[in-house]
């Protein structure tokens, strides 16, 4: 029986990241867990394609546009079960066995693991925490949290939207049932290094905010990137 999880990745121009979140992978393949690996890039420019390939991932490609690469790498994954992890994003030891268990125990449904950031201090844990807070009370872990689905259930929600921000809130919004795993997702604090932390986090905020109310995701998307 073929293994039950393809690991989705998007990249764009990710070869300084991709190879230590494929190498925190490897329990997967061990526990027999791992079906396939799928990057599906918007264009990159450097070494992301032959760091993808030399791990034997099946590569896609298309625009930059994260739920737009998103839903071409579900597309072309073949696994009952889609594990969807940014590409700067560190599984803790441990998931494996954490994953295994929700498949036999979890009824079917969808999952994510809890956030942490790979820095040190008061601003990473307080961030990491409303964010595992945000996810635990209304239902809404981002994208760096993993996303772990069935088939069947990422059908039924329409799948990932090709839009350029907010992929990720667009569709766990329409999924029921999301569970926390028991380990972390460990993701790079650079963007919020370099913003600043509270400000960084009142922007995602604010841009939350304001796709909740309905501006588009192509308005939020150019505002984010001034």
């Amino acid at each position: 029986m073929p293994a039950p999880v393809s690991i989705v990745i998007p990249t764009l121009n990710a070869e300084e990241e991709l190879p230590a979140t494929l190498e925190h992978l490897m329990e997967g393949l061990a526990a027999g867990l791992i079906r396939e690996l799928v990057v599906t890039d918007g264009g990159s420019a450097d070494a992301t394609r032959a760091i993808a390939q030399a791990a034997g991932a099946e590569w896609v490609t298309g625009a930059p546009s994260r739920g737009g690469q998103l839903r071409r790498g579900c597309a072309a994954a073949k696994g009952g079960w889609f594990l969807v992890l940014h590409a700067d994003t560190h599984l803790e030891p441990g998931w494996a066995k954490a994953v295994a268990q929700h498949l036999q125990e979890g009824q079917g449904s969808p999952a994510y693991f809890r956030l942490r950031f790979r820095a040190r201090g008061l601003m990473p844990a307080w961030v990491a925490g409303w964010a595992n807070l945000r996810s635990r009370l209304f239902g809404l872990p981002y994208g760096d949290q993993g996303l772990l689905i069935r088939r069947a259930a990422y059908e039924a929600a329409g799948g990932y939207p090709d839009q350029l921000l907010m992929e990720d809130v667009a569709l766990v919004r329409r999924l029921h049932g999301l569970t926390a795993l028991p380990c972390a997702a460990l993701t790079s604090a650079v963007r919020y290094q370099r913003a600043g932390w509270l400000r960084r986090g009142r922007r995602n905020l604010w841009t939350l905010a304001k796709y909740t109310f309905g501006v588009s995701p192509e308005k939020l998307a150019a505002q984010y990137r001034k």
